[in-house]
């Protein structure tokens, strides 16, 4: 950390010098640039009551609001959950919104047993507990804090070897076979990262495991990153992490009411038979709890990138740690209280700007996610006070504080099935967020929205560098970032949006729905260890996260335009260049993908018969002849790469016709143009779903079934090719290719309806 911010230092020390000067000179001699969706005299009243809402966001409220909201545990079904529901209720409808909550029944465990302990060689019995700290005001709350578990764990009684698995990702089990290491009847020891924490129970039972262990290694979360909590920010040596397991890269939300809305009278599934529960009993554990089993464990050495940082030489099993696991829970069905605040639009009100964060947390969570509702509060608040000043939204605010996303995006995903024919008709984008640190703006999400953004990022202000925080997150990508990434910031200066997978609540309005969505967030000099824990404290974040409340103050500020300028804007704005250039990436990408498999199974192949033909020479050898692999057949990508070109095209037309038209004026041309226009994500969609997991319909973007919380970017056709199911891959890239032309189709709808209506 503290080397790149002396290799970042003098970058953004040129950037403040030349910043005001140049905009100085500019200021003498052109007009303020122009905004998407707006005219000469649209953009000059936004920016003036953009500079209005400015003034009225206050971090002395936000440091309030988080001290009153993390004051006491507010899991589901907690009553501090519930009394900030009510809580929440009560703010948004002061700051003048139509306010409301919307309630789901859904099932949610709570832990009855936890029983770990090791029976050979010697007997050990894990504690599975973070003591209280002296420093951290909330941290000894213990009746009513959940205990350290993973939701949606099976209920298990197993006793068995241990393997080391890393990360327990596919590509370590490949490992484990190459040192001949089953993992057939054992229980599994794998490390958190490398990918979503319900992904390891997931493939160990693929690979007949029979129990799953997670530990925090502090290589990757604790002292290895700095000094640990209380005395530094990081993880320390009790601090475990909670989590969902739940298998929601099949689907989010409930596990007994996949599609539909988990009302009182909703059509339930019998708990045997929700797929997304674990198949066998998982547990996390603080590294102090890990540590005697890796002491314990002989057999091969792991591989060197599998080494964390504990002070033992890392063997991989099996065994002659024995443990035994033991897990039952309370099968609860409890409410999930998802809170609504309405701002009605004045000229087109059946047009949504969805703006939500959720309040849930595991223990008090401070940063996760408080940090995120905390801004959206001060938002709605200057958007109260400017409605009361007379200002009204063209179209309809909707502000949302979820309930139930810890367990699995629950209350968002609820209420999106609930209302998914009105939100397909209405709903323009969604913008959500969720933990917020400090230093570089993160923005993830749909390329329509690419340009918009970038717009938005140049007009904010960072708080520590005085330049636009665009300015600073393309200083961060020139300094840190991969040697693709600094390329493309020295060709690309502007903002460039990651792609989304899951993790958050804009996964059931982007990949359930098709609504173009964001998630915003600063992050990269806040990093610590209190994710999940008991230490996700308003001390441990008023200490080393964000003191002065100053980012929360930016974020309010960037998600604020966001909404005001989409709420306002005489046309949305949305731009299609950037999705062409984005889609025909991630075509070349796939085509590369297919290709490189081909060359390696070739290659190994290769390999394969020689080393049959070494062992058959050698009468030393009982010859087994390897199993070669398939070959890759060819692969048809003209469906796709005449889909793409179509895009371009429809995107070019439409640029063209923004750059020269006004924005319509008649409430009905921008009804006309605005449906175009935001349809045009719905297009990306196929009723279908995606093999596997049909709750996902969207073509361009999905969470990996094996990365979780990790994008795969035209997930049909990459993950059918990547598992060798090239049979689908053919009919993948056909089926991407139909919504990228119906896409495109819909580009060309909205080049119409700009073109044909009367000039503004």
């Amino acid at each position: 950390m503290r080397g790149f911010r002396r290799c970042l230092g003098p970058l953004l020390a040129l950037l403040v010098a030349f910043a005001p000067a140049r905009r100085g000179a500019a200021a003498q001699t052109t007009p303020p640039a122009p905004l998407l969706g707006f005219d000469t005299e649209g953009a000059a009243a936004e920016r003036a009551l953009e500079a209005t809402f400015d003034a009225a966001l206050d971090p002395s409220e936000q440091r309030a609001w988080m001290k009153r909201l993390t004051a006491r545990p507010h899991h589901v079904g907690s009553p501090y959950d519930r009394e900030n529901a009510g809580f929440l209720v009560s703010l948004f409808g002061s700051f003048g919104f139509e306010t409301r909550i919307e309630e789901f029944t859904v099932l949610f465990p709570v832990p009855k047993t936890r029983v770990l302990e090791m029976v050979a060689p010697s007997p050990f019995t894990a504690s599975l507990a973070e003591p209280a700290l002296s420093e951290d005001a909330t941290s000894g709350q213990k009746d009513e804090q959940l205990p350290v578990y993973n939701a949606y764990s099976i209920d298990g009684d197993v006793t068995a070897e241990v393997v080391y698995v890393n990360y327990g990702v596919p590509k370590d089990y490949e490992e484990l076979e190459r040192r001949g290491v089953d993992v057939k009847g054992k229980i599994v020891l794998a490390r958190y990262g490398g990918s979503w924490r319900g992904i390891k129970p997931k493939v160990a039972f693929e690979h007949g495991a029979v129990g799953c262990l997670i530990y925090s290694d502090p290589r990757d979360d604790g002292y290895f990153q700095g000094d640990t909590y209380p005395t530094g920010a990081f993880r320390n040596e009790s601090g475990a992490q909670r989590g969902s397991v739940a298998d929601m890269p099949v689907f989010p939300g409930d596990p007994l009411t996949p599609g539909v809305g988990a009302t009182k009278d909703a059509k339930r599934l019998d708990r045997k038979d929700a797929p997304t529960l674990t198949k066998i009993p998982v547990l996390p554990l603080s590294w102090t709890d890990a540590l005697p089993f890796l002491k314990a464990l002989s057999g091969p050495v792991a591989p060197e990138a599998w080494r964390g940082a504990l002070p033992v030489t890392y063997h991989v099993g099996p065994g002659p740690a024995k443990a035994h696991l033991k897990l039952a829970f309370d099968w609860r069905m409890e409410p999930v209280r998802d809170v609504l605040a309405v701002l009605k639009g004045s000229e087109l009100p059946d047009e949504w700007i969805l703006r939500g964060n959720h309040y849930d947390a595991w223990v008090n969570g401070a940063q996760d996610p408080i940090s995120g509702l905390v801004a959206e509060l001060s938002e709605a608040k200057a958007l109260g006070a400017l409605a009361r000043a007379g200002w009204k939204p063209r179209r309809t605010i909707v502000y949302a504080a979820w309930d139930g996303e810890e367990p699995g995006l629950i209350g968002s995903t609820e209420w999106v099935e609930t209302h998914a024919e009105d939100l397909s008709k209405k709903a323009v984008a969604y913008v959500n967020t969720d933990s917020n640190g400090r230093g570089f703006l993160g923005a993830a999400g749909s390329h329509t929205l690419e340009r918009f953004v970038d717009e938005v990022a140049r007009d904010v202000v960072d708080p520590e560098t005085n330049v636009s925080i665009a300015e600073r997150q393309r200083a961060g990508r020139l300094v840190r970032g991969s040697t693709e990434s600094k390329k493309e910031a020295k060709e690309h200066p502007g903002l460039r949006l990651e792609a989304l997978g899951s993790g958050s609540d804009y996964s059931p309005f982007l990949q359930h729905l098709g609504i173009a969505s964001l998630n915003l967030g600063f992050g990269g000099e806040s990093a610590g260890g209190s994710y999940h824990s008991a230490y996700d404290s308003f001390d441990h974040f008023s200490r080393f996260i964000d003191p002065e409340f100053a980012y929360g103050v930016t974020l309010s500020k960037t998600a604020g335009r966001v909404v005001l300028r989409l709420a306002n804007a005489g046309s949305l704005p949305f731009t299609f260049d950037p999705l062409a250039e984005t889609v025909a990436r991630y075509a070349k990408e796939v085509g590369t993908l297919a290709d490189e498999l081909r060359e390696k199974t070739d290659d190994d192949n290769r390999n394969i018969a020689a080393k049959s033909w070494e062992l058959a020479a050698d009468p030393k050898e009982t010859f087994v002849a390897p199993k070669p692999k398939a070959g890759v057949p060819f692969l048809n990508f003209a469906p796709l790469q005449n889909a793409v070109a179509a895009l371009k095209k429809s995107a070019a037309r439409y640029d063209k016709a923004e750059k020269e038209r006004r924005p319509p004026r008649t409430t009905g041309a921008r009804k006309a143009l605005d449906e175009a226009l935001y349809t045009t994500e719905r297009a990306l969609t196929r009723k279908e779903g995606l093999p596997l997991r049909p709750w996902y319909v969207h073509q361009l973007y999905a969470p990996g079934l094996y990365t979780g919380y990790g994008v795969k970017t035209l997930p049909g056709i990459r993950e059918a090719i990547e598992e060798r199911r090239f049979d689908e891959a053919q009919r993948q890239i056909a089926a991407a290719a139909e919504a990228i032309e119906a896409c495109a189709a819909r580009i060309d709808a909205a080049t119409a309806a700009l073109t044909s209506a009367p000039a503004g």
